[in-house]
């Protein structure tokens, strides 16, 4: 068996973003495999500390809060901390956390770095010049000292090509297949099978949520909206949504109550302005939903022709494309069949988490 140890997310198990859900799905699919796993949590990221979690032992580093320089701190508290610990990959989660993937390198050479390319993060507007300058060097840096870097979709790999004239591995984010039809969890917010249109992400400003809420209000339906997640942005969402009944915002959910808004919903809809690849997205297609999506590359990549697609912050397409799907309910079923074929052939976990073994043991 191999050592594996966890660096740049906030924690496990994860209440919500992508990089979490990407680090406990991969880490308890290893430990399914044999393999011995360290994920890296912020001390104040649960409510209690634990110290293991479905096998993964997690290890708990404090970190100097700040948004510019919470990740950077509990990075370097966690790569002094791993160098203890003989391991045989460390592997860097998103090119913010990169900034010090050579640390380890210098110390102690015979360990192997993987980098995993979350998403472009400097073009999230909330950072600043200097932040955006930073991580356009953690990205640098992985590409420059990772022994391997994975990408999650081929446009990534081709940027990462062109850029740094570095061979990168396309192994994308993954969705537990899910087909039970349950519906007792959503019941709290008088939810009923096929009766909303939902969105599961990150509240922040890129996600494109202010689009999605503005064009269902605009529309004359019975279907409610439900928001699923929590962010610095959502009081600014519940002042778009003003008194509409019809929309609810549901706060972070997990677990079974999670695949039960999913499984039930009328519609997923994505409408990010950036993403790397979806997790969110990949769940949807995963619990057999009709899917709406921005076009932006990554959710193309994922979608293909499995489901629909609007121009990304265009809220008159947004707005069109949701009246034609409620007024053709038919239509969806097909592309649901086919979106939870796709995530079956090319998204599942259990596939990847080997896929990702087998880098490590290259």
């Amino acid at each position: 068996f191999m050592k594996i140890a966890f660096i740049g997310q906030k924690g496990i198990p994860a209440k919500n973003g992508g990089v979490e859900r990407y680090v406990e799905s991969l880490a308890t699919k290893l430990i399914n495999l044999g393999q011995t796993v360290f994920v890296y949590n912020r001390v104040d990221y649960l409510p209690n500390r634990i110290s293991n979690f479905k096998g993964v032992n997690i290890i708990n580093k404090r970190y100097i809060p700040g948004k510019n320089i919470a990740n950077i701190t509990h990075t370097f508290l966690s790569v002094l901390d791993v160098l203890k610990r003989d391991v045989d990959v460390i592997h860097f989660q998103g090119i913010g956390p990169s900034l010090l993937c050579w640390l380890p390198k210098l110390l102690k050479p015979k360990i192997k770095i993987v980098g995993t390319l979350h998403s472009f993060d400097y073009g999230n507007n909330k950072w600043g010049g200097f932040a955006k300058f930073m991580l356009r060097n953690g990205e640098k840096l992985m590409c420059r000292y990772a022994d391997e870097v994975i990408v999650l979709t081929v446009f990534m790999r081709d940027y990462i090509k062109t850029k740094y004239n570095r061979d990168a591995i396309v192994v994308p984010n993954g969705a537990d297949l899910y087909e039970d039809t349950a519906s007792d969890k959503i019941a709290a917010w008088d939810l009923k099978k096929g009766e909303y249109i939902l969105s599961v992400s990150r509240i922040i400003k890129l996600k494109g949520l202010q689009y999605l809420i503005a064009a269902y209000k605009n529309l004359a339906t019975d279907k409610k909206l439900v928001i699923t997640g929590d962010g610095e942005y959502l009081e600014e969402l519940k002042k778009i949504a003003g008194t509409d009944s019809r929309i609810i915002f549901t706060g972070n959910q997990n677990n079974e109550t999670l695949d039960q808004l999913y499984a039930n919903a009328y519609l997923f809809v994505q409408s990010s302005e950036m993403e790397g690849l979806s997790i969110a997205l990949l769940e949807a297609m995963a619990h057999k939903v009709p899917c709406l999506v921005s076009d932006i590359s990554a959710n193309m990549e994922a979608i293909k022709d499995c489901g629909y697609t609007f121009k990304v912050n265009n809220l008159s397409d947004l707005k069109n494309n949701l009246k034609s799907l409620l007024d053709n309910p038919n239509d969806l079923i097909i592309k649901a069949d086919l979106a939870h074929d796709r995530a079956k052939e090319f998204y599942s976990w259990s596939n990847i988490a080997k896929e990702i073994l087998e880098i490590y043991r290259k």
